[in-house]
């Protein structure tokens, strides 16, 4: 689809530990040309997934190891010490709250926590964490988060007090603090509580689309790299606007004096336009686009969707969509101009997260132009992004039917083939698509994206000798391609768990692309993993300014926020998780 992020596809299982966030699972990655969206969750479900029970006896075991009453010396049979007192209160409250009676019940803890002496914090935190599950039942969330950091206050590893806590903040629409306490119960449970794991990915989700949504509005925006651009428009054969300069547009037609032909092409903005295209001075596209369609230039239609490409390309969709209506309704434009525009604001929507309104243009383009391999290319990829893997492979094919020379479907009809097969769990056909992958590489040597693809699935088959060879076959093709390197160190490390060289390949993906957001993200999750929280959210924070989407912005704030959180959970409670 042509979407905004033209990177391979990420890298294969079977690592877990080089998951692209700690709290968060595989981002959604959307790009152009070879552009997927592999959803596969890597992990395994944790093993707590039920509802915490309450109220309890004693506070969590964890490094605390109490439970039950704490021991009482040279008590006299006949008297009942204060601790004993509140116990029984206690446990009076738990057979009211039992019954629901949770007014009761908050009395009884109440009494608990007044009679039992200040130095038995455990008991203590334990009367507090109670009395906050009863409130919780009255949904009077202050109250609980008033109890609860009571008890986290005497017992700082308290899991129950923590989650409830953290709940509790989540209904006040405290989202921070609440994640970084359901953070410090998911390091404590070591990942393995599907529950807390739920909450930290709601609240990620929701932080990271609030935080998007503002800064996407205010972002300067920024043109991105050569590459990427040429990237970009490689993923479309049947673009009038990406074509070379013709002759009928380096003079017109209409004059027979060269002089005056000379004069016409240099009033119109379209034409220079395009001659910045072909010398790769992209700053200046938009403004020329602007005066030919000012001037009402006879490369009206051209204009208004070469400027709205560039400024999806810059990330102003706002700018984009009124330029692609007008070019999508001109009945008498070229028909190319047209479908072009229609697979622009498709892709648009796809990233948008509208996928009803993309199938709808991808449709439209694909009635009005039926012929146009580019409609069958990109809807492919839209159907991989919506898991209609028969689709699209049936869309590859009919791209390839009216375009035999087109590598990339060839390749990417592939990449589906073998998805549908490594996700079936069918051995004998995922051998028939690493078949394919090679005669695709055999047939078409030239095309890098055949290489990276096939590298993916090799990756998967946990072949990463040969894996590591394509990726060399694809920086020997595409030098200047960032991405490319990225995904060659996540190899190293997950091959070889060579950190330096992986750190060394991604640095280099930097130097050659100081825009490649995707290197500044994995450099920022393996930092992570590396316990180097600041270093990791400097690398989000670069990331979340070179983002091309509020979609791909929302998710990078995830995972800046997952990290900050482990710095305050860190700083609080001197919880870490395990670093490399």
């Amino acid at each position: 689809m042509a979407a905004s992020k033209p990177v391979e596809p990420q890298s294969g299982s079977g690592l877990p530990r080089w998951q692209l966030a700690l709290l968060v699972g595989a981002p959604i990655v959307l790009g152009v040309g070879a552009v997927y969206l592999w959803n596969r969750s890597r992990t395994k479900p944790g093993k707590g997934t039920g509802e915490r029970k309450t109220p309890e006896g004693s506070a969590s075991p964890v490094q605390q190891g109490q439970d039950g009453e704490a021991p009482r010396a040279n008590s006299e049979p006949e008297k009942t010490s204060p601790l004993d007192r509140a116990q029984s209160a206690k446990n009076k409250g738990n057979k009211y709250f039992k019954a629901g009676k949770y007014e009761n019940a908050i009395q009884c803890y109440t009494e608990a926590i007044a009679l039992c002496p200040t130095e038995q914090k455990s008991d203590l935190s334990t009367f507090y964490q109670n009395r906050a599950a009863a409130y919780e039942q009255q949904c009077k969330w202050t109250e609980v988060v008033q109890d609860c950091s009571r008890a986290v206050e005497m017992n700082p590893r308290y899991i129950k007090a923590l989650f409830r806590r953290a709940k509790a903040l989540e209904k006040l629409d405290n989202n921070k603090e609440c994640l970084e306490d359901v953070t410090a119960v998911c390091i404590l449970e070591a990942f393995q509580n599907q529950q807390s794991m739920l909450l930290a990915d709601k609240v990620l989700k929701l932080l990271g689309k609030e935080k998007a949504k503002e800064k996407y509005k205010n972002r300067e925006p920024m043109m991105p790299s050569p590459q990427f651009i040429k990237s970009y428009f490689s993923s479309f054969t049947d673009d009038i606007i990406s074509q070379p300069l013709q002759k009928g547009e380096k003079k017109d037609e209409d004059k027979d004096n060269e002089g005056e032909t000379a004069e016409v092409a240099e009033s119109s903005g379209y034409l220079k336009a395009k001659q910045y295209m072909e010398e790769e001075n992209y700053d200046k596209i938009i403004s020329e686009c602007t005066k030919e369609i000012e001037s009402g230039g006879r490369y009206t239609a051209e204009a208004l969707l070469l400027r709205a490409t560039f400024f999806l390309l810059i990330g102003n969709a706002t700018g984009a969509q009124p330029d692609l209506d007008r070019v999508i309704n001109m009945q008498d434009a070229n028909v190319k101009l047209r479908a072009n525009a229609l697979i622009k604001r498709g892709s648009m929507y796809m990233q948008q997260q509208q996928p009803m309104l993309s199938t709808q243009d991808f449709n439209m383009a694909a009635e009005i132009d039926t012929r146009n391999p580019d409609v069958y290319h990109h809807r492919g990829q839209l159907k991989i992004l919506l898991d209609q893997v028969d689709e699209a492979v049936g869309d590859f094919d009919e791209c390839i039917v009216l375009r035999p020379d087109s590598a990339l479907a060839q390749a990417q009809k592939c990449f589906a083939l073998y998805r549908q097969a490594y996700t079936g769990n069918n051995p004998s056909q995922v051998q028939t698509a690493m078949d394919g992958f090679e005669d695709v590489i055999r047939r078409f040597p030239k095309c890098a994206e055949g290489y990276a693809l096939y590298a993916q699935a090799l990756t998967d088959q946990q072949q990463f000798g040969k894996a590591d060879e394509m990726y060399d076959k694809c920086i020997e093709l595409e030098p200047d391609n960032a991405t490319t390197y990225v995904h060659k160190g996540l190899l190293q490390l997950q091959w070889k768990q060579d950190l330096d060289l992986g750190l060394e390949l991604i640095s280099k993906a930097i130097e050659i692309d100081n825009k490649c957001d995707f290197a500044y993200e994995t450099m920022g999750t393996i930092e992570v993993q590396r316990g180097n929280l600041d270093k990791a959210i400097e690398m989000f924070n670069k990331a979340i300014n070179l983002a091309k989407s509020e979609m791909e912005m929302a998710h990078l704030y995830s995972l800046c926020d997952a990290a900050y959180a482990q710095t305050e959970v860190a700083r609080k409670y001197g919880l870490k998780p395990p670093t490399l």
